[in-house]
């Protein structure tokens, strides 16, 4: 009894060590597909952990660039609003700009209309002055023709007759007027200061100037002292031959240039003859061409 109770004892101990082994080695194989999964399972969670770092670095790459963009886009908006306003400024200052200057327009072209106008009354008053000294230098050279006519008989060396600056001179010498230092007037001094007197008694629009000159040698006489005296008193002899023949007195004009205006530069007896002589200058009324410069 006891030798089959150790026999089947005995076989269900082997029975039970073959059913372990086998179970063993079935964990066994399981145990090395868990570590082969374990290992592949830790091998995916690094690569997936490398990943997770990569797209957090990538993240944080993202943030500061949209970081950026957002400082960037902040910086833009400011600048946008600075450049608004400058523009805002800027087309006001351009807006008040214009406007000055077609203010300044206006005003220049009502100076341009101003200026036009008075140079067209300027270019009125030129023609008028134009039509005026036209019609002084045809009644002065109508003058000298008169003049001329009258003295026709007269030597040349006698007397001359000149238009100088819209005058008429008429230059009379000492031999036929006056003896060496005298101022009575000769016969045919008289008589051709009577004929002058004929050719000026009716022109009222001129003024008659009589200048008497000397030579530059010294006279003192009782009646006259010096040279002034001599040029003075011949002119006034010859004012008071030309009133008497019917010159207006108003028109009438003496004075004396003593020595001092001669015509002949030297000492000698032909250049101090010359400048013995008195002049009659004929002078025509400017009074319409002076309203005109005065009213320029």
């Amino acid at each position: 009894m006891r030798l089959l109770l150790l026999s089947i004892l005995l076989a269900f101990t082997i029975s039970s060590c073959v059913v372990s082994k086998k179970k063993f080695d079935d964990l066994n194989a399981k145990k090395s597909k868990l570590e082969l999964e374990k290992s592949d399972c830790q091998q995916e969670n690094q690569r997936l952990q490398a990943k997770i770092d990569s797209l957090n670095n990538e993240i944080a790459n993202r943030d500061k660039q949209i970081a950026t963009l957002n400082n960037q886009n902040t910086a833009a908006k400011e600048e946008h609003i600075k450049y608004q306003q400058n523009s805002e400024e800027q087309n006001s200052r351009l807006s008040k700009s214009l406007s000055q200057r077609e203010k300044d327009l206006q005003a220049s072209e009502k100076q341009i209309d101003a200026l036009k106008a008075d140079l067209e009354a300027r270019e009125a008053r030129l023609k008028e002055l134009e039509k005026i000294l036209a019609a002084k230098d045809k009644a002065v050279a109508d003058l000298k023709a008169r003049v001329s006519d009258a003295l026709l008989g007269f030597k040349e060396k006698d007397l001359t007759i000149n238009i100088k600056n819209g005058k008429v001179y008429v230059s009379l010498s000492e031999q036929l007027l006056f003896k060496s230092g005298s101022t009575e007037v000769d016969k045919k001094g008289v008589e051709a200061l009577k004929k002058l007197a004929g050719a000026l008694k009716e022109q009222n629009d001129i003024s008659v100037m009589v200048e008497g000159h000397t030579d530059d040698v010294p006279i003192s006489t009782t009646c006259m002292k010096d040279n002034w005296d001599l040029s003075v008193l011949r002119a006034t002899e010859i004012v008071r031959i030309l009133l008497s023949a019917g010159v207006n007195p108003t028109k009438l004009v003496p004075s004396g240039r003593g020595e001092y205006v001669p015509v002949a530069e030297g000492k000698t007896p032909e250049a101090r003859q010359k400048n013995r002589r008195t002049e009659i200058i004929l002078t025509p009324k400017l009074d319409e061409l002076f309203q005109i410069l005065d009213n320029k």
